[in-house]
Parts: structure tokens; sequence; C-alpha cells
């Protein structure tokens, strides 16, 4: 029984090895094949600059590539433009007819594409096509690539963050960090909360109130903890807290991973009060004495209201001495003005069904 033991853990060793070894070169053979794209981008823009070649070109070099490697996929004339658009994207290219000081800002930023190169050939080919695909900057686009590297997203993930705009909502919330938090956590903790949350996964009434809210965020917490960002661990819902002779229930409960910490979530369905934060700070206090261990740092609390006055929120943060962070929440994203022309009535839809 004993050398059975020994044998499955050493073959559980083993296996361990083996994934990290093949993880390993997966890895490389992604970064392999993104340098040889890159370098075929680059080598087209040029060939076509130099040559004055047609749009013909690409079509006859993935013909060609393609009858030369037909187990190789990504040759189709498709990928080459993608390969193209990606090297420009991040690397713009120097025109001749520039005076010298702009040539000088454009070298720059060519050199600036080089050290972005360094990032972006670290994710998958799939990856890179969707955020040249969907950002507008390249400054954006490496900050979706950072995010891919840290937290291993999915091409759907990705693809989800984006048309959510996180990078305008990270590290936005109404705080006091700065002030409850040392350095080093206060700058993760600022980074952590987002503003505003969109809840597009929720279907609520207009005049829905906390509870329903609260309700449909636990029964969608796959797609809610994905909107709260990794690290959050979810605990439980209306936790309850004995101080003194009343007894109080927490929204919801969480802990984070990274900041070691609880979280407290309180949802609010109106607009900011100041009132809600002394409550909060109740709730903070609570956890902190009733749940904390020497192990855990100071809890976070979290307000999220359907709106708030920033000026009113930084006023009623000054003189709290817990850390706490106050965000607004969407359900749907505003549609944009020119959208919304040209859309029908609701008169024309109701006519159209009748």
């Amino acid at each position: 029984m004993r050398k059975d033991s020994e044998y499955i853990n050493c073959l559980t060793s083993l296996k361990s090895r083996v994934q990290r070894a093949q993880l390993k070169a997966a890895i490389a053979v992604n970064q392999e094949l993104l340098q040889f794209y890159w370098e075929l981008g680059g080598e087209m823009i040029e060939k076509q600059k130099e040559t004055k070649w047609g749009s013909g070109f690409l079509k006859r070099l993935s013909h060609d590539l393609m009858a030369e490697f037909p187990e190789m996929k990504g040759f189709s004339e498709g990928n080459l433009r993608f390969m193209k658009r990606w090297v420009l994207f991040y690397t713009p290219a120097i025109v001749d007819s520039v005076t010298a000081c702009d040539r000088n800002a454009e070298v720059s930023k060519i050199q600036d594409g080089r050290s972005a190169r360094q990032q972006i050939i670290q994710i998958p080919w799939g990856h890179n096509r969707v955020i040249i695909t969907k950002c507008s900057e390249v400054r954006e686009a490496l900050y979706y690539v950072n995010q891919v590297i840290k937290h291993g997203w999915s091409r759907s993930v990705l693809t989800h963050q984006i048309e959510g705009q996180l990078w305008t909502r990270e590290g936005n919330a109404v705080s006091n960090f700065t002030s409850t938090l040392p350095m080093l956590d206060s700058d993760l903790a600022q980074q952590t909360l987002k503003d505003p949350y969109i809840f597009d996964f929720l279907s609520l009434a207009a005049n829905h109130n906390e509870r329903d809210l609260e309700n449909q965020l636990t029964e969608h917490i796959t797609k809610f903890l994905l909107e709260l960002g990794a690290g959050f661990s979810y605990l439980g819902r209306q936790v309850p807290l004995k101080v003194g002779g009343r007894e109080f229930f927490i929204d919801l409960l969480f802990y984070h991973t990274q900041l070691h910490c609880y979280v407290v979530i309180e949802l609010k369905t109106g607009d900011f009060e100041p009132e809600y934060a002394g409550k909060l700070n109740v709730y903070i206090k609570a956890v902190d004495e009733q749940l904390r261990t020497e192990r855990d740092n100071s809890t976070i609390g979290l307000l999220l209201c359907k709106n708030r006055d920033k000026l009113v929120a930084e006023y009623s943060l000054s003189d709290i001495h817990k850390p706490m962070g106050i965000s607004e929440y969407r359900l749907t994203q505003s549609l944009p003005d020119d959208l919304k022309a040209n859309l029908p009535d609701v008169e024309v839809i109701e006519a159209e069904f009748k």
C-alpha cells in the first residue's frame, strides 16, 4: 500500500512537470511564430513601398506560401493583411517626405513599437487580432496585452473587457485608500476598484430595489465576479453581524486573494447619500473585529450606487478612517447619439407588431 502511495505521488509530480514543460514549449512556439509574423509584416510593408506592388501582391504571396507550406494555416490573404496592420498599428511607417524634425518623432515611435513587440508576442495571435481590431490607440492596446499576460484571459473574456471599456473604468472609484492604507496596498486597492461597474447581464425592472439587485447579482455570480475583476472570492450574501444588541446584515461579502482582505459590498439603487458611508464604516469595523485574523489585511468597503456626486462622495470619505470606495453601476451601456437617431420610435415598433 505504501509503495502504491509513493508511486502515485511520484506520478503526480511527473505529470505536473510534463504539463509545465508543455506550457513552456507552447509559449516559446507562440513567441517564435509571432516574431516571424512581425518580421513578415514589416517586410511586406517595405516591399510594397519599394516596388510599388499593387493589391495583387498579397493574394499571390498567400497562394505561393500556402502551396509551399500546406500544413501551416497562417498564410491566408486575410491573415497576411492582419500582419501588416499589426505592425503598422504599433510602428507608424516613416514617410520619405517628412521633415527631419518629424522624422525624429517617427523614429521614436518606431522604437516604442519595437519595445511593444516584446510584450505583444507573449500573447496568442488570435488575442492580438482582437486587440488591434477593437482598440483605437497603442496605450489602450498595450493595457489589454498586459492584462492578458497577467490574468491569462481567454479570447472571449478579452473581447468582453474591451467592449466594456475596462481601461477607462479601472481605478476610477472615489476612495480614501491613500489615507487609510499603506502605499503599496493603497495603489493595488485603487486599481482593483472600477467606476462605473457595468451590469449589462442583468434584467431588472426600472423600479428595482436593493434586494432585486442583490438577487440578480448572486444568480449571475460568475458574470458578477468577471466584472469585479481578478482576485475576488464570493463568501456570501446577507451575512449577519451582531454589534451590541443589534444584528446587521451585509449585502455581499467577498475575500480578495491579492489584497489578502475581506471586501464588504453594499448596494444602493438610488443616489449616494453621506449617511451610507457611515453605515458601511460600521460594517467594516465589525468584520475587522469578528472575522479578520492576524493574517488578513484591513477590510475594505465598496459602496455601489446608481448615481453619486463625486464631490459629495469625497467629502463623505474625508473623515472616515476605514478604507472605502464609492462607485456607480450601470445596467446597460448608453447608445451613441447617432445610433439613437436612427432607431424607430416605440410607436412605430408597436405598429409593426400590430
